[in-house]
């Protein structure tokens, strides 16, 4: 085969560019809206003229049917040649880099990755702002994971921006797949490889671009196909230039080679790192081995690897496919195998469980797969606050949220209907109780004392009815656990997740248990922390238990000394002594504060409850998060208990008093009308509206942002009847600054004035709690029909 030509990519970038404000609002081939901003209530309006004109969006990223955004791939060189980030592209970025975590991945310590390789990818998950899935995958055991590949078989396989915000808001990073295959796979490999070093350069700095720019963390390269001398012997060059460039620009980023090609072009799979591979490994950050592997590779291994025996990654096929140790629900005795020896992991393809066995056992299969590895998954500890989750798994039945208060300007609750002023809540005091065994300090902080006036005008508002998925709204995951107490006969507490019932979000952690009589309370840890304490955090707890029950909840937390650790406003358990740290009045508290913990103490709206604390700690390490069931007081006998939790948070003090920024410069762009179908038409007839909202906002303290709508002349959700102008409908969740709003419905703009609908973008903070519509991004669309 004649080699081909260079292939070159003119001023190949080393930094993601800007994209200038003036491209992101300008719609081409289009007059651009007249926009006027009222000062007061500083809110765009926008004016569109009525036209049914057909205007195309690009087809990469939108899907045909709905004009919703998709994520998206590469099938050819050109493809990913000729890309240029643009505003589209900015529906795919990530919310934010990876969380910090403990152990980092460089460490020596042996890791596990999962190959995600499910019936061709790009299935409910490419909807980035979500869809109405019934029965989607869904991935929970993050604690258990360090690495995420989403792999296909496209040439620039670019990760799902919600599997991304899901890995990273766990601390666990996320590569992309560059894939060639069978005789075009060679032909394209030629293309690059064969010539000199500008082609393989331009592809190099192309995947560190586009990496970047989607803020996921690197790339398996995958070469299923021969390749020539020429090609063969510029790959380690390839792979080196990439690595560098990737680790200059993607902090903490990963290149990793698949076992396939030897160094002398043929495709032969090896099934451990030897001689005829070694050099690939050399020039990349790790090596993932075929599945056919036997003991013996794993010993031979030893001597390649040396001190990088953390970056062999030992290749298990959960299908079982071909002649390996063990797949299915027999994968721990592969994992045992590999562990014995010091090596990574990489999990291929552990949708196993919902592609082959029946979907409505799903989550049990789940749980069983990963309980079966668990001896063998060192989990990784999340380092930074705040730490806020409802166990949303990014998806449900129906979607709720927290209680909102209705009828009050700014969310200040705090004295509406009887709730008693914030001086009344006090700092923490002593709690008598065991804690738990085998902890350096476990600490059992009193919750804030409060009246319980019925309710305080909190209800429980439901979002969304019907099935839902959202991968980027998936909060952090629990340790999902199954413990017996030793020596203590029948007890025994374990955790699942629940799509019954949930405080915020689509889903919570269900927790049963049972205390035997001779125990005075049981445990379970729940997440794993390594988090330098500020001098005060605030915890809060939203549970409930199903049925009566007298079990006491409680939040128990350990601390590891990070110098000189010393603890004030709680008791310390399971010491020979313990200071009493007399609690002070929280006498004028921030105003987020009052927001946060407006309900503390009271028994909401479906049986829910919540428990706010605040500690004092100077010099410790936030170590673990337990939740203790106690036996009710007086009671001998043995108690079962079945509790619910809908949110856990942890949360700097000093980060409450930080103000809040606005939503500010919402923008209206690429408007398109439809007429309504013949079902939906009345007098007059209403129209369908499609629009892309765009608006300016510091992403770091934000969860999400939920995008809503208003009309004063009809127009309501997608799908649905009005919502009137008091109430503005939830539209969907966004987690970049921008929105694109598919076939709302809308009244049509009469011949006495113009129809109107106002858009709102509500920011919603880590900490979770509710901010003041005055500090909402705001746009309106005032549209008219053509003068005739």
């Amino acid at each position: 085969m004649e080699a081909a030509g260079p292939v070159t990519r003119a001023a190949a970038r080393k930094r993601a560019p800007q994209i200038p404000e003036e491209q992101r609002e300008r719609r081409p081939g289009r007059r651009r809206p007249r926009r006027r901003i009222e000062e007061e209530q500083e809110e765009a309006v926008f004016h569109e003229v009525v036209s049914f004109t057909p205007d195309p969006l690009p087809a990469r990223y939108y899907d045909k049917d709905t004009t919703k955004p998709i994520s998206f791939y590469f099938s050819s060189l050109e493809e990913l040649l000729a890309w240029t980030p643009g505003m589209e592209d900015s529906f795919n970025v990530a919310l934010e880099s990876s969380e910090c975590r403990q152990p980092p991945l460089s460490s020596q310590r042996p890791r596990t990755l999962l190959c995600h390789d499910m019936m061709g990818g790009y299935l409910d998950d490419k909807f980035i702002q979500g869809s109405t899935a019934h029965t989607p995958y869904c991935f929970y055991h993050w604690q258990s994971i360090d690495i995420f590949v989403y792999f296909s078989h496209r040439t620039v396989t670019i990760p799902p921006v919600g599997w991304t915000n899901a890995a990273h808001r766990h601390g666990v990073c996320v590569l992309g797949t560059f894939i060639t295959e069978w005789k075009e796979g060679g032909q394209l490999c030629e293309a690059f490889l064969a010539g000199d070093e500008r082609s393989y350069r331009a592809v190099a700095d192309q995947l560190v671009l586009i990496a970047q720019f989607f803020r996921f963390d690197g790339w398996l390269i995958n070469i299923e196909n021969s390749l020539s001398l020429a090609a063969v012997g510029n790959m380690p060059h390839f792979l080196r230039h990439l690595t560098t460039q990737l680790h200059q620009q993607v902090p903490g980023g990963l290149v990793l080679w698949y076992d396939s090609v030897v160094r002398s072009g043929q495709l032969t799979w090896q099934d451990e790192l030897n001689q005829h591979n070694r050099i690939f490994f050399d020039s990349c950050d790790g090596f993932f081995t075929n599945y056919n592997w036997r003991e013996e590779h794993l010993e031979r291994m030893l001597g390649q690897a040396g001190e990088r025996r953390a970056d062999v990654y030992v290749g298990v096929d959960v299908f079982a496919r071909g002649n390996v140790v063990g797949g299915q629900f027999d994968t721990y005795k592969s994992l045992e195998l590999i562990r014995k020896h010091g090596f990574s992991a990489a999990l291929f393809a552990p949708g196993w469980v919902y592609e082959c066995l029946e979907k409505k056992d799903f989550f049990q299969n789940q749980d069983k797969f990963w309980a079966l590895l668990e001896h063998f998954l060192p989990t990784h500890s999340i380092c930074s606050l705040p730490f806020v989750t409802s166990f949303c798994l990014g998806m449900g039945t129906r979607r709720v949220c927290y209680g909102q208060v209705r009828g009050l300007p700014g969310g200040a609750a705090s004295r509406h209907r009887g709730c008693p002023p914030l001086s009344l809540w006090s700092h923490l005091g002593e709690v008598g109780g065991r804690g738990v065994g085998g902890m350096a300090a476990a600490l059992l902080p009193r919750p804030l004392a409060l009246p319980s006036p019925p309710s305080c005008g909190l209800v429980l508002q439901e979002e969304a009815v019907g099935p839902w998925y959202h991968p980027s709204a998936q909060e952090i995951q629990p340790l999902f656990a199954e413990h017996s107490l030793e020596g203590a006969g029948r007890g025994w507490v374990k955790t699942r997740c629940c799509l019954a019932d949930a405080w915020n979000g689509g889903s919570s952690l269900l927790v049963r248990g049972l205390i035997p009589p001779d125990v005075g309370h049981v445990a379970v840890r729940l997440f794993s922390l390594q988090v330098p304490v500020p001098p005060k955090i605030f915890l809060s707890l939203v549970y409930k238990l199903e049925g009566p029950s007298g079990v006491e909840v409680a939040l128990e937390l350990t601390t590891g000394d990070a110098g000189s650790c010393h603890v004030g406003g709680i008791r310390t358990l399971n010491a020979g002594t313990s200071a009493r740290h007399s609690p002070r009045p929280l006498r004028v508290p921030p105003t987020k504060l009052a927001r946060w913990v407006g309900h503390c103490g009271q028994q909401l709206q479906g049986g829910w409850v919540q428990r706010c604390y605040e500690v004092s700690l100077w010099g410790c390490l936030l170590q673990d998060l337990f939740v203790s069931f106690a036996r009710p007081p007086g009671s001998l006998e043995e108690a079962s208990f079945v509790c619910r939790l809908g949110e856990l948070q942890v949360v700097d003090a000093k980060s409450l008093l930080a103000p809040l920024p606005r939503v500010r410069a919402v923008t209206v762009s690429r408007v398109r009308w439809q007429r309504a179908t013949s079902e939906e038409e009345g007098p007059p007839a209403p129209l369908r509206l499609s629009c892309t909202l765009h608006w300016s906002y510091v992403l770091s303290p934000v969860r999400c942002f939920r995008i809503r709508c208003r009309t004063g002349t009809g127009g309501g959700p997608p799908g649905g009847g009005p919502p009137g102008p008091e109430k503005p409908a939830l539209l969907g969740l966004a987690f970049v600054n921008q929105y694109r709003i598919a076939d709302l419905l809308v009244a049509a703009a009469g011949p006495s004035g113009d129809g109107r609908v106002e858009f709102l973008v509500e920011p919603v903070p880590k900490e979770g709690f509710l901010v003041p519509q005055a500090q909402w991004g705001r746009a309106a669309l005032l549209y008219s029909t053509p003068r005739t």
